[in-house]
């Protein structure tokens, strides 16, 4: 089996364990506002960032529309208050992204968060190095599900989107990728999810045999 032309990785809930900081933030943002926040809220939110993640925000606060930009911010900063209790990197993450590099597979990380959380986190969870590039949500005009985070990812990679594998957890993010033309493996963050046609398999972790074979990584 031939190996990609790359492979992208999600950030939160898929490379790091780090969807449980913005689960932290989320309960607390929404008690702030009289609301206990529980799962289907959760995956409602999960993946979103910017425009996306405003307009939620607001519609489940029952706040106007106006109010989301100032919502997402006060969850980012939540967020950061989190982070200082540290993060860790998801099962099989490193392994995974240890045997790519001995393939000589470029990387990416592509993630809808803010620039300054993806850089505190990789950072805490001592992974930086492994990726060749890191893409934000504000480093593109419009955060996934669009496809420009994956397709800049590519065209900073300098290689071809569809010859590319994305790793994801939400559905918002499977659908950039599936917009960006890439094979898509999902690892879901939660079983009700639904990701529609926007995965080609799925697989229960980053250490998932299945997975490297997918890949066309030989697992040691």
């Amino acid at each position: 089996m031939s190996l990609p032309a790359a492979v992208i990785f999600d950030n939160d809930g898929l490379t790091l364990d780090s969807e449980e900081l913005w689960t932290q933030a989320e309960v607390k943002l929404f008690a702030a506002h009289g609301i206990e926040f529980n799962e289907q809220h959760k995956i409602t939110l999960l993946g979103n960032s910017g425009p996306h993640a405003a307009t939620i925000l607001a519609r489940e606060l029952g706040r106007p529309e106006e109010e989301g930009p100032a919502l997402v911010s006060e969850m980012n900063r939540l967020v950061y208050v989190a982070l200082e209790q540290g993060c860790e990197p998801m099962p099989g993450a490193v392994p995974l992204l240890t045997a790519l590099k001995a393939a000589a597979v470029p990387t990416a990380l592509c993630s809808n968060s803010p620039r300054e959380f993806v850089d505190r986190a990789i950072a805490a969870a001592n992974v930086a190095d492994y990726f060749d590039t890191i893409v934000t949500a504000e480093d593109v005009p419009h955060g996934k599900p669009a496809p420009d985070p994956y397709l800049e990812a590519a065209r900073q990679l300098d290689v071809d989107a569809a010859q590319c594998v994305a790793l994801e957890d939400s559905p918002p993010g499977a659908a950039s990728a599936r917009a960006a033309a890439m094979t898509v493996y999902v690892i879901p963050s939660f079983d009700d999810a639904d990701f529609g046609d926007s995965a080609d398999q799925l697989f229960g972790s980053l250490a998932d045999p299945a997975l490297w074979a997918a890949i066309g990584i030989q697992q040691t």
